[in-house]
């Protein structure tokens, strides 16, 4: 189909706006903490506040993509998240921490982007190379690395309130530049099953549980870590990493897994989805444990983190490669953002069992890694156990 390439970038960029917003507390929550004198109790319920809102919204925003589309659905949740950024600098600038908490969940609105943009560039491609779709879309998640990298930047050179501003100025421009040259598939049309009972239709098939629970823990694990790695950092390698320094070895940590993520779609294209799943999730297991043991801050702690986010992204790319064969074509969009949900709720949990688990002692978070590496074993049994899709190509 001509110009299908073009559709797909122009939501993948709409994405990269989505996450930036999503993630704009995490990678500057030392001025948060220092501002307003917060425990690490209350600075990990404010990094956790956004998720749950960007995972459950995922449901509600996936199956109405299905019935409205995803131009009209990209455009309302980039400008609903205009009002979100600029509340966040408000309460910010005030000091008021229930009024940033408010502000922290409001944001969430902005993560469920992700679960517009499935469906919509599955649509555009042909079922052999929706893998392919899937993965270049994905790749917007590089808007948590955008965060990462820039927010602290911004808010050393601008101000606090002047990067809020600039974020909800992006976002008004792409939503106008979304509504003006976004287009739906020709292969797309609208199904007006409605909201509750398509939902509940997704919850009924099997693939929709497998492929949540495995999404759980590759992109959970994602936006958990790019969620809590800058508070991680600063607090593990208090002399040797600044927020600005953790702020770039996040974005590093963000973009690998967003580089990975085609590639583990066109790979499950290439060798079916459950393979690629597996050795995702094999890597997971096996580095997640060299985290715990908290290596000295250099080579191998970069390296580590960076081949533990791309084994993320190929496991992100291979598990929605695995949705679109086994589920009806009319389901997509409600499993979906079913599973993308899922994925949104295995990083709500982390940060908190992290801020929970957190030795002061020792200043070790070791208790909660040790956790990541018993659920991903969980996973890679649980993943080895479920029935494959032919190879498509």
């Amino acid at each position: 189909m001509k110009g299908k390439f073009v559709q797909v970038l122009l939501a993948t960029c709409a994405s990269t706006l989505g996450f930036w917003a999503w993630m704009l507390i995490a990678p500057i929550q030392r001025f948060y903490a220092e501002g307003m004198s917060l425990s690490e109790g209350q600075i990990s319920v404010l990094l956790a506040a956004p998720v749950l809102v960007g995972a459950v919204g995922r449901v509600v925003t996936g199956a109405l993509t299905d019935r409205f589309g995803a131009r009209i659905m990209f455009t309302v949740i980039l400008l609903a998240s205009i009002p979100a950024v600029l509340l966040v600098a408000f309460a910010g600038t005030i000091g008021s921490y229930p009024l940033l908490i408010l502000a922290a969940t409001y944001l969430g609105v902005a993560g469920t982007v992700f679960a517009v943009g499935v469906p919509f560039a599955g649509a555009w491609y042909a079922p052999h190379r929706r893998g392919f779709a899937t993965g270049v879309f994905g790749m917007g998640m590089i808007g948590t690395a955008i965060a990462a990298w820039l927010t602290p930047r911004l808010l050393g050179a601008l101000g606090f309130v002047e990067t809020h501003v600039l974020v909800a100025g992006a976002l008004l421009a792409m939503a106008v530049l979304v509504w003006c040259f976004m287009r739906e598939s020709p292969q797309w049309s609208p199904n007006r099953v409605p909201l509750l009972p398509k939902v509940v239709g997704a919850l009924k098939l099997r693939v929709t549980w497998e492929m949540s629970f495995l999404y759980g823990i590759v992109f959970g694990g994602f936006v958990a870590f790019s969620t809590f790695l800058p508070k991680y950092l600063v607090t593990i390698y208090p002399e040797d990493v600044d927020p600005v320094g953790a702020g770039t070895r996040t974005a590093i940590f963000a973009a690998a897994a967003v580089v990975a993520r085609p590639i583990g779609g066109v790979l499950a294209d290439r060798f079916g989805p459950k393979i690629i799943s597996l050795i995702s999730l094999a890597g997971i297991v096996s580095l997640a444990y060299v985290v715990g043991q908290q290596p000295a801050e250099g080579v191998l702690t970069g390296a580590t983190f960076i081949t533990m986010a791309a084994a993320m992204g190929l496991g992100m790319g291979a598990v929605f490669a695995w949705i679109g064969p086994s589920t009806p074509p009319e389901q997509v969009g409600a499993v979906s953002g079913v599973v993308a949900a899922a994925g949104g709720l295995g990083g709500y949990f982390p940060p908190l069992v992290m801020g929970a688990t957190y030795h002061p002692e020792s200043n070790s978070y070791s208790l909660g890694l040790w956790l990541l590496v018993l659920v991903a074993a969980l996973a890679l049994v649980v993943g080895g156990m479920l029935r494959g899709t032919a190879r498509t190509s």
